[in-house]
């Protein structure tokens, strides 16, 4: 019958073990390791159907995962075989950072050892208001803060003349922070009264290096002075190739005026509170009299922030929206609090300074001498009360007559 048919069938196909499973038509690509996986799982899959055909009660979920478990060994990569990671006892950062240690600790004691004999060694006449560091502290500073790599730059720091620095190329400068710096005079005289004749002269490469800046603070008791600051420009601040005329008369009167080069620099200095006052450093059209001891006048202080420059409201001078968002002109917005946050202002403040000569060379018309000015900070294009600030430094500028 028909139904013992089917028992002999299904007999002899239980007995008969399945054909191979054909490779597929299109095999996995190169780069993917799967190869494996399907080689050792193809005997599990005749397994899997004896099984299923035997048992009645059989799990397949199972059954999976007990034969995977069995295989798991069997199952790795022919294409890349990852060992284990031999372990070194000491990598080359770690040596690297031993030699840093070394040398920021030798640095360190011997920049302090120095600055005990620095502090004993006179100032030199021509650069009244700025020390450079000794030698020794230049080694010192430079193995601690770059190691053996800042021995090619010893010596960067010294003060040069004008003549030395004629002699100096591009990579010479680049990096040494000498860039920053206004020549020194290392010939001439100090009797410049006696030295510089009477006459009409020009003067060129005009260069103006502050030393110390200084902002005037309420102190207390409604005390105010002129306190020490932190300053976080880069060195760029140095006025320099300015030229203008100077007029000395007799008995030594000075009539100096500023007219044209780099003659500003916008500068930030930091708080002993934490806040930062930005300014624009310059002797812009300085119009100076006196006499050689002493020479002063006013100078002119324009806005630091230019005319098309907008505030976060989108606000400015020449440009921009008049008011802000949401405050319509005519009511709130032209209240006397905002008014002047609306009504953005560029007109240049007044400073003052004061020049002095310490050393005069008639053979080459070189002159230095110290400064000190007072001028005022940025107002935010009108919006806040500016803060004086005072600056104080050296000068060098080469004098022809006219």
């Amino acid at each position: 019958t028909t139904s013992h048919l089917d028992e002999v069938g299904r007999s002899h196909l239980s007995s008969v073990p399945p054909p191979p499973i054909p490779p597929p038509s299109h095999p996995f690509p190169r780069q993917l390791p799967l190869k494996p996986f399907f080689s050792a799982s193809s005997a599990s899959l005749f397994s899997f159907r004896a099984a299923a055909s035997q048992k009645r009660g059989f799990r397949p979920i199972q059954f999976l995962f007990e034969h995977l478990s069995e295989h798991k060994g069997k199952m790795h990569s022919e294409y890349t075989s990852f060992g284990k990671a031999s372990r070194r006892r000491c990598s080359l950062a770690t040596a690297s950072i031993a030699v840093n240690a070394v040398l920021l600790l030798v640095g360190a004691s011997v920049y302090l050892s120095s600055g005990a004999a620095d502090l004993s060694a006179p100032m030199r006449s021509a650069r009244v208001m700025a020390q450079r560091p000794s030698g020794v502290k230049n080694i010192a500073a430079g193995l601690a803060a770059a190691g053996l790599s800042s021995l090619s730059f010893l010596g960067a720091s010294k003060a040069l003349t004008y003549d030395e620095f004629q002699g100096l190329s591009y990579l010479d400068v680049k990096g040494s922070g000498m860039a920053n710096t206004c020549p020194v005079l290392s010939s001439g005289t100090t009797d410049v009264k006696t030295a510089l004749k009477p006459g009409n002269y020009k003067f060129d490469k005009f260069c103006i290096e502050p030393t110390k800046f200084q902002v005037k603070e309420d102190v207390g008791k409604g005390k105010k002075e002129f306190i020490d600051t932190k300053l976080m420009t880069r060195l760029t601040y140095t006025l320099d190739a300015m030229s203008g005329s100077m007029k000395v008369g007799s008995g030594g009167a000075i009539e100096f005026a500023e007219e044209d080069g780099i003659d500003y620099a916008p500068t930030t200095v930091q708080l002993p509170g934490g806040s930062r006052v930005p300014f624009l450093f310059t002797v812009k059209e300085l119009n100076a009299k006196g006499d050689i001891s002493a020479f002063g006048g006013d100078f002119s202080v324009p806005s630091y922030r230019g005319s098309t420059f907008l505030d976060p409201k989108g606000r400015g001078a020449a440009t921009g929206y008049d008011t802000a968002v949401a405050i319509p002109a005519g009511g709130a917005g032209d209240e006397e609090a905002l008014g002047k946050e609306n009504n953005k202002s560029i007109k240049p403040l007044v400073g003052k300074a004061q020049l002095s000569i310490a050393k005069y060379d008639p053979a080459t018309g070189e002159v230095a001498g110290v400064f000190q000015s007072v001028q005022p900070s940025d107002t935010d294009l009108g919006a806040k009360v500016p803060k004086d600030i005072k600056v104080q430094g050296v000068w060098y500028a080469q004098l022809t007559q006219a």
